[in-house]
Order: C-alpha cells, then sequence, then structure tokens
C-alpha cells in the first residue's frame, strides 16, 4: 500500500483527527478499532489511521508515543483496543483489534515492505502473535502474507471469533513496481464505511476456507483468550460458539475455558472428582497442590508455563495467574502461551527457523493435553485415596 506523503502531510495540517487521511480502505475496521480505542487511551492516540502511514505522520496523531516507537504504533493502538474489549468481555472488540493489527501499513513506494516492530512488546500474547501484512509486490508479501492471514485465524478462534474473518485482513493484488505514482492497485475512500477494499471488490483473499480451517485445528481449534477476566468468556454467545463448531470438535472443545457451557465437551471435569475432597487429608491436597500437570517438554521459544491444582477451589487449575475449571482446558491455554511465545521469537528474529515449527510444536503440545490430564487426575484420585485411609489411623 502507498500514499502520497506531501499530500498527506498538507491533509493532516488542516484536519481534525476524524478526517485525516490515508490509510481507509479498510474503514470498518479503522472506525470499530477507534470505538474500542477510545474507552481507554491513555496514550491520546488521535485515530488508528495514524498508525497505518508513515512514522512522520504518525508521529503528529500519536504525540505520546517516543519517536523510536513509532514503528510499533500499530501494534500499540491494537494491543490497548484488545485490553479494552477484552475487560468488556467484548469478542467482537477483540476480533476487531486482532484485524486491525495485521492490516498492511504504507510504504513510499510499490514493493517496499514495512518496517516491523521490535522496540515495543504487546502486553497480550494475541496481539504479539499476529504479524503485519506486507506490501503483495514486496519479497516479505510474496512469502508471507499467506501465513499472517492463517496466524490471525487461529488468534481470532482462539478469542471465540469467526476465523474465516481473518481474510478480511487481506490486501490488494501486487503493484507494478517502479510505477512513478506509487499508487500500486489501492483505493481509499473514508467515507465508505465498509471499506473501498471491500465495496470495490479489490480485496485478494490469501487463503481459502479449508485452509483457514485446517491452520485453526492444528492449532488445536478455538480458545478462550478471555481466561484473566470476570466471567471468564460468559460473552462467548452460543452463536460464536457455532461458528466455531468445526474447531471445537478437535480436541473434544478443550481449548475452551470451562465456561461455555454450550461447548458440551468442555464439562468433562477431569480434575473435578477431587474438588470436593479437600478435607479428605491435608497431606494428600498438598502434593497434588504442588504438582506441575503440563509435562509436553517442548521448548521453542520457552518452555509451556506451569499448570497447577489447588484442591477445593471452584476453578481449580491455574496457568500464569488465570485460573480455569478443567485441566484440559488449564493444558490447553499453557500450549497457547507457549506458541506465543515462540511466534514472537521467531518474529522478533531470536528464533531462527520461522513459525511452522512453531505450529509443529503447538500440534504436538495439543496432542499431549489429554493424556497429561487424565494422568493428573488418575495421581489426584490416588494421593486423596491414601489421604482418606492415612485419616483413618
Amino acid at each position: 500500500m502507498k500514499f502520497n506523503a506531501p499530500a498527506a502531510f498538507l491533509a493532516l495540517a488542516g484536519l481534525v483527527a476524524a478526517e485525516v487521511p490515508q490509510e481507509h480502505c479498510h474503514e470498518a475496521v479503522i472506525r470499530a478499532v477507534k470505538i474500542e480505542l477510545e474507552k481507554n487511551n491513555p496514550l491520546a492516540i488521535a485515530d488508528p489511521v495514524f498508525a497505518l502511514l508513515g512514522n512522520a505522520a504518525a508521529a503528529e496523531g500519536a504525540p505520546n508515543v517516543a519517536a523510536a516507537d513509532l514503528d510499533c504504533l500499530q501494534q500499540i493502538t491494537a494491543d490497548q483496543a484488545f485490553s479494552n474489549a477484552k475487560a468488556e468481555g467484548s469478542v467482537d472488540g477483540q476480533v476487531t483489534a486482532l484485524l486491525y493489527a495485521a492490516l498492511e501499513r504504507n510504504t513510499l513506494s510499490v514493493g517496499e515492505a514495512s518496517k516491523l516492530c521490535t522496540t515495543v512488546t504487546a502486553t497480550n500474547p494475541e496481539i504479539a502473535a499476529i504479524t503485519r501484512i506486507q506490501d503483495p509486490a514486496s519479497a516479505e508479501g510474496k512469502a508471507g502474507n499467506k501465513q499472517a492471514i492463517l496466524d490471525l485465524a487461529v488468534q481470532i478462534a482462539k478469542v471465540g471469533g469467526d476465523p474465516l474473518k481473518a481474510t478480511e485482513a487481506g490486501t490488494f493484488a501486487p503493484g507494478q513496481i517502479g510505477d512513478p505514482t506509487a499508487a500500486g492497485n489501492t483505493c481509499n475512500d473514508a467515507d465508505d464505511a465498509v471499506g473501498c477494499i471491500i465495496s470495490q471488490n479489490l480485496l485478494v483473499v490469501e487463503a481459502t476456507d479449508a485452509e483457514i480451517q485446517a491452520a485453526v485445528a492444528a492449532a488445536g481449534g478455538a480458545g478462550n483468550a478471555n481466561a484473566g477476566k470476570k466471567n471468564n468468556g460468559n460473552k462467548n454467545s452460543a452463536k460464536d460458539n457455532k461458528k466455531n463448531k468445526n474447531n471445537n470438535a478437535n480436541n473434544g472443545g478443550a481449548a475452551a475455558d470451562g465456561c461455555n457451557a454450550a461447548g458440551g465437551n468442555n464439562n468433562n471435569n477431569a480434575g473435578n472428582n477431587n474438588n470436593n475432597n479437600a478435607g479428605a487429608g491435608a497431606g494428600a491436597g498438598g502434593a497434588a497442590n504442588a504438582a506441575n500437570i503440563q509435562a509436553f517438554t517442548g521448548a521453542l521459544g520457552g518452555a509451556a508455563p506451569a499448570v497447577t491444582f489447588e484442591a477445593g477451589s471452584a476453578r481449580p487449575f491455574t496457568v500464569n495467574g488465570n485460573t480455569f475449571t478443567t485441566a484440559q482446558a488449564a493444558l490447553t491455554r499453557s500450549c497457547d502461551i507457549q506458541n506465543n511465545q515462540c511466534f514472537n521469537a521467531a518474529n522478533g528474529g531470536q528464533l531462527a527457523g520461522g513459525t511452522a515449527q512453531c505450529q509443529q510444536q503447538q500440534t504436538e503440545c495439543l496432542a499431549q493435553v489429554a493424556t497429561s490430564a487424565a494422568a493428573a487426575s488418575k495421581a489426584r484420585r490416588a494421593a486423596v485415596t491414601s489421604g482418606r485411609r492415612s485419616s483413618r489411623f
């Protein structure tokens, strides 16, 4: 995507935030993200569209963001919008923030890729896992745009959204390198509420529905990234669950956090047989509480976070401070966090070999969830039984 720099800067001087120029081809996404951002906007970012411009223009719309971090303004904006939506339990808001995080950023010429964010780490791993779409005529765009869409779909599914929406973050057909206008095959219409890339049928679909569904299935199906917030995903309606029925079939719906009753299979509660046994022997309870039931040993990007158990709790399983009702859900979340760490390392250049190896590790981690949950349940039952026997003497 390209923009006319002089025109953009002149327009910035005379327009209020709501009328900032470029890039408006995904206008529906920009408007929706602006709504989420304005709920809590500590950096006083004027408008999400500024992050899609070059750094000089971006600085005009985000004066409180350090100059060294302007390449990260899009991620910063998406991260704040995602946090706001997550706090309210809005799946749609989180999906919008994810879509926005993936949008292509303007560059000065056809075939030029934008600089990726390297100075700021997103607070939400879902945002951190997103890779920005690049100019389709660039080497980076040709090599990575399809994978970026698939990675986006995985994250959308994890928050309970429709992963097929990921294609809406796509870009245009490649322009001609050397084009003196630097226009490429683009459009820009701030008055088109849908987004001119959609309404003018200019969007290139990078991945088929089948490819997206396969990517989501390989990543473990739909999960719930809202584990740490109040009500833990109760806002994920039956409609959202229905959208993800093909994804939830993988791992028996284990990627959910146990609160989505419509999921049916989420209530197997591998560890719940022991939840009422807290008084059956302090020694047994202590032994059960101390164990890390995450047995997966893969460590690309870092080890999977520990999954601990607290007897007697309504949500007895804990991962990184977030609680779950079932061992399956907690173990799956542990795998998801590791996957996000791996993606961050691969995208940040700390891990050679690309993100495909992260997906493979995620598949292996999820494949071990059922076994680990069953083993943990068996061990806890044995510990509780032993505690009961000891209490008789």
